[in-house]
């Protein structure tokens, strides 16, 4: 058990690619958790994915013992955190297990969207933020100008902000005594009742669901009998553990202000939930912790196995994924193409490739998504209001009175020159500018409304193609307002494909339908026989596309002889193909799907 007064616990926050992962690479090397010859960049991302794409997907903790200027040891608790606007939920939970916050700022780039997201984030839960600017050592880096930015843009005093290379180690130990003199150390009485806060928690094949908790009151002890306060579930402590890189810490127990994992052989992973508070059988508290701000998806897709005998795979795939991140929705579903599968809700389109990735290489499983949804809210004819979010649930349009779709507020930061692009981007998404202001002679912070469905396919892609990766952007989920909205049917050889099916703005819907046809062309195997696809609103055929068929010569043997012979043969092969198309049904797979998935610049 360490002292209280000993303890720090801290995470690091930014915007995306400001170098949080680097950052805890050299506190991980100063505290030498890790022989040099074993260390490597993002030690903490443990996912290959992470490590391809080269952002963090999921908040990592570790122990690191440090000793200070004034000879004692302190316990730096450190989570590191995703920067992309699709995992914010990841960063609001981190937040809630700390007392302080590392806020990086690129010398570089400066004050970014999520930067100012992060921050406010930080302030909500009453932490303590050190402002650290990072990448000193690169050409363009120009320190004054941040710290200028962090005064004005901030609120915070930029002259306090520490300069530091993360790459290059320089500035880590002034940051460590800073850490331990600006941060406090945690609150809370180890001789309370037990309440712990499970803030994330992972599936081990042979021990079953490990959480992860930040003790607020008492101490969590091996031996002792656990209450899950939500559920009631109560099971036996196996083992205390801090954390610690590819290798398990155990200790006696964690006391208040202490953060850690526990394993209590639990194997229903529905028992576990993230917020929940757990505490001691024998003697409980008297109230749960506040837990954490219920998420709400925004982006919705079904999911089905390729095989319909993997379900039940899938379904306990999808359970344990859930357990380790939390922001995942899920709820049975049903496609008369696909048969059964699972309606997903997600934070963003990011997070719904991550969710994707992760189910085929975590899991094994062969999966086909579905054009990703936002929810929409239905108003009918009767007074009734629906949420509708599956094309297959929209109504009867005679009994819809009317529509409405969710839109964001869309805060962009740009460097003044590429104003104009972005501009003509967010209008061409159905924006409306709402505001438009110079931080500095270099930069402009512009607001946009626009729809959420609009932002769902490629606008991430455009806006940092068309800014060169210089501008910076986030969201929030403001309102619904009317629209006009219709459901657009894909069909094959006139059988309509529920899967491909979408709701598309109706006056958007002709290009959306043409483009999904010359994909869906370009990936379906051609036939003895003609196959139509066609784009229909109702009985509206609004776009097609044909699949040429691949023709048998049946003439090859035919080598001499009256045009009449020859006639005769093809006329007889035309009958042919007639029955054939008749009964013939055409194998989707799942590139036809993925097809409808891509952006347009993947066409290019």
């Amino acid at each position: 058990m360490h002292e209280k007064e000993l303890i720090r616990n801290f995470c690091i926050i930014a915007h995306i690619d400001h170098g949080k992962s680097t950052l805890a690479d050299r506190f991980i090397e100063k505290a030498h958790l890790v022989d040099q010859r074993k260390m490597q960049n993002q030690m903490l991302d443990n996912m290959d994915i992470e490590r391809e794409r080269g952002i963090t997907i999921k908040s990592q903790a570790i122990t690191l013992p440090y000793t200070a200027s004034d000879g004692k040891t302190y316990t730096l608790n450190l989570v590191d955190t995703p920067g992309h606007v699709d995992f914010s939920y990841e960063v609001s939970r981190a937040i809630s297990s700390c007392e302080g916050a590392i806020l990086v700022i690129d010398a570089t780039q400066g004050v970014q969207a999520q930067t100012l997201s992060n921050m406010y984030m930080a302030i909500e839960h009453d932490l303590e933020i050190l402002p650290v600017i990072n990448k000193i050592d690169m050409p363009a880096a120009d320190v004054e100008a941040v710290r200028r930015q962090i005064d004005k843009d901030l609120g915070l005093d930029g002259d306090e902000a520490l300069a530091v290379s993360a790459k290059m180690g320089i500035g880590i130990d002034e940051l460590f005594e800073a850490i331990v003199k600006r941060f406090p150390s945690p609150k809370g009485s180890p001789d309370e009742p037990l309440q712990a806060l499970i803030f994330d928690s992972h599936y081990d094949a042979y021990r079953g669901a490990i959480v992860h908790v930040r003790v607020i009151n008492g101490r969590l002890r091996k031996g002792m009998k656990i209450r899950f306060m939500s559920s009631g579930a109560v099971h036996d402590v196996e083992e205390v553990s801090l954390f610690k890189i590819d290798q398990s810490c155990p200790t006696d127990m964690l006391s208040a202000g202490e953060v850690g994992y526990c394993i209590a052989g639990i194997k229903t992973v529905r028992d576990v939930r993230v917020g929940d508070t757990i505490t001691e059988d024998e003697r409980p508290a008297a109230s749960a912790l506040a837990g954490f701000k219920e998420i709400k998806p925004v982006v919705f897709s079904s999911i089905y196995p390729m095989d319909a005998a993997e379900y039940d795979d899938l379904k306990e795939s999808l359970e344990k994924l859930m357990l380790n991140d939390a922001s995942l929705v899920c709820e049975k579903d049903s496609s008369l193409a696909l048969g059964f599968g699972f309606r997903c809700g997600f934070l963003g389109l990011l997070h719904l490739e991550i969710i994707q990735e992760r189910l085929e290489r975590e899991f094994d499983q062969s999966i086909i998504m579905t054009a990703p949804s936002v929810r929409y809210k239905i108003a009918m004819q009767g007074g009734a209001t629906e949420f509708i979010d599956n094309p297959s649930q929209y109504p009867d349009p005679s009994r819809i009175d009317s529509a409405e779709e969710p839109y964001i507020k869309a805060q962009i930061i740009t460097p003044t020159a590429y104003i104009g692009n972005l501009t003509s981007l967010c209008l061409g998404k159905r924006g409306v500018q709402k505001s438009f202001t110079y931080l500095d002679e270099k930069r402009v912070e512009l607001v946009f409304e626009m729809p959420l469905a609009e932002v769902l396919f490629d606008f991430y892609d455009k806006l940092k193609s068309t800014s060169r990766g210089y501008a910076s952007f986030d969201y929030e989920v403001t309102e619904y307002r009317p629209t006009d909205l219709a459901k657009l049917d894909f069909l094959i050889n006139g059988d309509p494909v529920d899967a491909l099916s979408m709701m598309v703005f109706r006056q958007g819907a002709y290009d959306r339908a043409r483009k999904v046809c010359e994909r869906l062309q370009k990936n379906i195997p051609r036939q003895q026989y003609k196959v139509a696809i066609q784009g229909a609103i109702g009985g509206q055929i609004i776009a097609r596309e044909t699949v040429n068929p691949v023709r048998k010569d049946v003439l090859a043997k035919c080598y001499g002889g009256d045009i009449t012979r020859k006639r005769k043969l093809l006329e007889k092969q035309k009958e042919g193909k007639k029955r054939m198309k008749m009964v013939g049904n055409i194998e989707l797979g799942q590139d036809a799907f993925l097809a409808v998935l891509r952006t347009d610049e993947d066409e290019d």
